[in-house]
């Protein structure tokens, strides 16, 4: 248990970065900038183990993966490369390679820079639902709280968005 007051909290470890506690979201968005599905993670799973239920979990809303996926590098692996190409998904950029050549993954270097530039902006999305949504500190009580915090904030977020593109 790491905290007393709040038994769901996790300890997440990044890499080399500082220790955080809290949960670990997984993010999807459309071209347009809405968040079309959230997972919030309990304990912390590696991003490697996520891609592929994440896949499943769009076929299973939209009825098809999409065309096109672009992640961070946390994600890249041959499993999920091949495993995001059997499922359907006809374009795979990982923002770090993990010993993948651009050339195996995309053929057309153009597509290639407009999808990291696409996850260049999820990121700022993250950055916008973090600061004016205060995802990155929740004060909610309670898991289910928790929970109901987060998806609150993306809805609010999804919202805004729509209302500006109109």
């Amino acid at each position: 248990m790491v905290s007393l007051h709040e038994s769901h909290t996790d300890i997440i470890l990044k890499g080399g970065r500082d220790v955080q506690f809290g949960h670990k979201l997984n993010l999807c968005t459309g071209t347009s900038g809405l968040v079309t599905d959230i997972t919030i993670e309990r304990g912390n799973p590696a991003d490697q183990s996520r891609l592929l239920p994440m896949l499943g979990r769009h076929r299973h809303l939209f009825g098809a993966v999409p065309e096109a996926v672009a992640t961070d590098g946390g994600y890249a692996t041959n499993d999920n490369y091949h495993g995001a190409k059997s499922m359907g998904v006809i374009t795979v950029a990982f923002d770090k390679m993990a010993r993948l050549n651009v050339e195996d993954q995309i053929s057309n270097n153009w597509l290639y820079r407009e999808l990291r530039r696409f996850r260049a902006g999820i990121e700022a999305n993250i950055s916008y639902l973090k600061r004016c949504f205060r995802l990155a500190r929740i004060l909610w009580k309670g898991w289910r709280n928790f929970q109901s915090s987060v998806y609150l904030s993306v809805f609010t977020h999804n919202l805004i968005v729509w209302a500006r593109s109109g």
